[in-house]
């Protein structure tokens, strides 16, 4: 249904490339109007769970997208004041033959834009959206020193900051979760394992895994604090702050700070899921429909099943009842992978040290007698393929 149709996608991020590439897929006529003057390399780690990396492979893009990340072995928890191993589970053992990529965001997002390409799609740079008004036959989208332009069919993929959801939806104020995060990336010094390692202490954590071949390593580290910060990952700090906030971790652990010579800090905002997600001839995906905490590593992941989901479900009912398929499909299951990662944060937080006892040793304990349990919790996560039939 979708052949010879015209679609404008809003933002040329992760959401919006795949999301271009699913319509394409689909015979769709499709341009992707992004406010940067270049597809340029921005951001840090992503990790890209089983779930993700069916879409990439249901787009055509599993084995380019494999030969740019680094296939993550094992996620380990460590006690981050010692040091010491709680518990390692087995990726490729738990899990054999399915797949954990970890992607610097830039390599994910090229890999998304040049299979873009490849299928016709138009990428417009430079094309910064300042008005979105949607009508009942035609949405129009006001674009700085380029004037009014009226499309038929749009979907908006412009993250927190959506126009299109603003459009769609009455305003709701995020509110402060009361905690902060630092993005930073480092030199590898060499032999860090293909593995994400998350360093657990009282009241924060922090989040390390290789990128770009073992060259780099991500790091993500999270603190609980009352002093807000201010929302968006591009903001930046001092590094002394973020090594301040973790001065009592173990000397391992201090080591790949002390690499830090820039980091970004922002606060972390919790956003309701939006109530409605399309209306007439507009709909909206990825962030701009359910802004997600980064506590299961699922911001990106939603949005490559939400690009395949809504391309299947026009493809399947059309432009006009695809939209209310699509919102069917996808609102539970995001509003189940938010509260997942809601609930996340804490399990790593543990301030008083006789709960930290107690659940550091269960940890050790159900490792030991049945390891699958625990990466087994999270199955309906990632076992979910949105591209089977």
């Amino acid at each position: 249904m979708l052949a010879g149709q015209e679609i404008t996608i809003l933002g040329g991020g992760i959401a919006g490339f795949a999301a271009a590439t699913a319509l394409a897929m689909s015979g769709a006529t499709v341009t992707v109007l992004e406010q940067a003057a270049e597809i340029r390399e921005v951001g840090a780690g992503l990790q890209i769970s089983p779930n993700g990396v069916a879409v990439l492979d249901a787009l055509g893009l599993g084995a380019t997208a494999r030969a740019r990340s680094v296939q993550s072995r094992a996620v380990v928890l460590r006690d981050g004041l010692d040091g010491r191993e709680v518990v390692r589970m087995d990726l490729a053992g738990l899990r054999p033959g399915k797949d954990f990529l970890l992607f610097h965001r830039a390599d994910l997002l090229d890999v998304l834009a040049e299979g873009a390409r490849e299928l016709g799609v138009r990428i417009e740079t430079g094309a910064t959206v300042t008005r979105v008004d949607v009508g009942q036959h035609s949405t129009l989208v006001e674009i700085a020193g380029q004037g009014t332009r009226e499309v038929g069919f749009v979907v908006g993929a412009e993250g927190l900051q959506s126009l299109l959801r603003s459009a769609l939806n009455a305003p709701r104020v995020p509110f402060f979760t009361g905690q902060v995060a630092w993005r930073a990336l480092v030199p590898a010094v060499g032999g860090e394992p293909p593995e994400a390692t998350v360093w657990m202490g009282p009241g924060r954590h922090m989040v390390t895994y290789p990128l770009r071949g073992g060259s780099i390593l991500n790091i993500v580290a999270v603190e609980e604090r009352e002093a807000w910060a201010e929302e968006g990952w591009h903001h930046s700090d001092d590094p002394a702050n973020l090594r301040a906030a973790f001065k009592m971790y173990a000397p391992e652990a201090r080591a790949i700070l002390d690499r830090v010579d820039a980091v970004n800090l922002w606060g972390l905002f919790r956003h309701p899921v939006a109530e409605q997600w399309h209306r007439a001839g507009a709909v909206i995906l990825g962030d701009a429909a359910h802004p997600t905490l980064p506590f299961m590593a699922q911001g990106a992941v939603m949005a490559l099943e939400d690009a395949w989901v809504l391309a299947d479900s026009l493809n399947k009912m059309g432009l006009v009842d695809g939209p209310a398929l699509y919102q069917a499909k996808r609102r539970h299951r995001v509003i189940n992978v938010i509260e997942a990662a809601n609930r996340n944060a804490k399990n790593y937080h543990h301030a008083n040290p006789a709960l930290k006892f107690l659940g550091h040793n269960a940890l050790r304990l159900v490792n030991r007698l049945a390891p699958e349990r625990l990466l087994g919790r999270y199955d309906w996560i990632y076992d979910f393929d949105v591209t089977r039939p």
